[in-house]
């Protein structure tokens, strides 16, 4: 099974940026704050501290690279976001840091971020370097507080059957951890169709984890390693690195997290666009039997690609409520709401940002939450989201040879062409969906979709074919045109 994740930030303040009275945000950043509040800035420095802001420039000022200063005239402290796992000074530390003292911020905390992720002795010289490169600045007596990093994962099922459920995982992944186990052959046929889907979801940062080494002879541990490696490559992992581990012993975890530090940047994010939050699950997070002044609205949990959501805000969720006329035509009544709540695991939040897995908590009718009703649907501002499709055109692409299926005489079958009228899955986002093929040119299709799906041209999409009662990967393909569902407003 494949275990990935995405960033996640801490709690935000009323600007949208986390609060520096609780954690440090994962992703750094600077902003200024609302009206009548302190104002913190937040520099970043580093590709591995976060090299984006919400002007998209990881500038000390809210803006890009060679932007003259903005943001930092209305500041009246700041805090500078260094990164544990890159030496310091980096080039744009000094930056931020001159910065600071020509705005004469004479109010300076310094974090030591991913300290959680760092091997002690290695976190302690870092910090020794922090104290060094400040010495003599005006920073020189700020405190240096070490701070972790936020990782959530989403945890995708292994088996060959559930891999429609793993494909609507991947739409808000970020990076993947494939684990191999170290007592089965490799690759088995849910290794081989996860790999296809790490590369159709376009995540190119990757760690493999080779498992239960405890259970392993030395030299069948060596002889599974090579086999891995001989697996990856010429593919999208073949350099990833692999790291023998113990789950069970929890034996070498502290070298994969290391290595997430060094293999796995933070993501570029676009805090500028409308927000677009993937629905992977939803809740009624309601008791039986509560009164009906207790009763709270159903929960919309995911991600977030772009964009802020904040406390408030008036939202859209599309498709919503699918329904037939009278002429058994489609429509989609969407479904209209206002943010009560945000949390992010055990924090409440005032904004949302992209990365890590969000619950968004409305004022929807519960029922329509329950038991991921939601699941497949995308939320944003009201008015803001993309068209709803019930027909698309398709570039696709096939897989030469079925993952997981072989022949007789032991060989991978092969992918059969799509036939026209034939009824295939199509993962839409997180959205798993079947569509019947309508008509087939060349590497073109036109599909109709049993459910309409809420989508932009150019998406990628995955392609699965029903084959001895599983369904398998057969290839992928690019959203090129379609036809479009005007939303009931009823």
């Amino acid at each position: 099974m494949s275990f990935s994740f995405g960033q996640s930030s801490s709690t935000p303040t009323s600007n949208g940026q986390a609060n520096p009275t609780t954690s440090a945000p994962a992703s750094g950043g600077l902003f200024g704050a609302a009206s009548g509040t302190p104002s913190f800035s937040f520099g970043n420095t580093g590709t591995g501290s976060g090299a984006s802001t919400p002007a998209a420039g990881g500038g000390l000022f809210g803006g890009n690279a060679g932007q003259k200063p903005g943001g930092a005239a209305v500041m009246d402290a700041a805090l500078l976001l260094i990164a544990g796992n890159e030496t310091c000074p980096q080039p744009q530390t000094s930056e931020h840091l001159a910065a600071i003292e020509i705005m004469k911020l004479d109010k300076i905390i310094i974090l030591q971020n991913k300290v959680d992720l760092m091997r002690p002795e290695a976190a302690q010289q870092h910090y020794q370097s922090i104290l060094k490169f400040i010495r003599g600045t005006v920073a020189g007596k700020s405190p240096v507080i070490p701070i972790s990093a936020q990782l959530n994962f989403v945890d995708c099922p292994g088996h060959d059957i559930l891999m429609s459920t793993m494909l609507s995982g991947a739409a808000v992944m970020d990076a993947a951890l494939l684990l191999i186990a170290g007592n089965e052959t490799c690759p088995q046929p849910q290794t081989s169709e996860h790999l296809a889907a790490i590369e159709i979801m376009k995540l190119d940062k990757i760690i493999i984890l080779q498992n239960k080494v405890d259970l392993m002879r030395p030299e069948a541990a060596q002889q599974h390693y090579q086999s891995i490696l001989k697996f990856i490559r010429g593919t999208v992992a073949g350099k990833s690195p692999v790291i023998p581990i113990s789950a069970q012993l929890k034996f070498n975890i502290d070298a994969a997290l290391e290595s997430i530090v060094n293999t796995i940047p933070v993501p570029v994010r676009d805090f500028t666009m409308d927000p677009h939050m993937i629905v992977i699950r939803s809740f009624d997070v309601n008791k039986p039997g509560a009164e009906i002044d207790e009763l709270k609205g159903g929960v919309a949990g995911g991600s977030i690609l772009h964009g802020v959501l904040k406390l408030g805000d008036e939202i859209e969720i599309r498709p919503g409520i699918v329904t037939r006329d009278e002429k058994g035509a489609l429509k989609c009544t969407p479904i209209f709401s206002r943010i009560v709540t945000l949390n992010s695991e055990f924090n409440e939040l005032k904004y949302a940002v992209p990365g890590g897995l969000i619950g968004v908590g409305t004022r929807i009718d519960p029922t329509l939450c329950r038991a991921d009703r939601l699941v497949g649907f995308v939320l944003g501002l009201k008015g803001r989201l993309p068209e709803i499709y019930s027909e698309i055109e398709i570039n696709f692409y096939l897989l030469k040879r079925l993952l997981g299926v072989r022949t007789a005489d032991g060989k991978q079958a092969k992918v059969a062409k799509l036939a026209k009228n034939e009824v295939i899955m199509v993962n839409i986002g997180s959205t798993s969906t079947g569509a019947k093929v309508a008509a087939i040119r060349n590497d073109a299709a036109k599909l109709i979709l049993t459910s309409p799906a809420c989508t932009n041209i150019g998406e990628k999409v995955a392609l699965s074919r029903r084959i001895e009662k599983h369904w398998r990967l057969i290839g992928w393909a690019t959203i090129a045109a379609g036809v479009t569902l005007e939303p009931s407003t009823s």
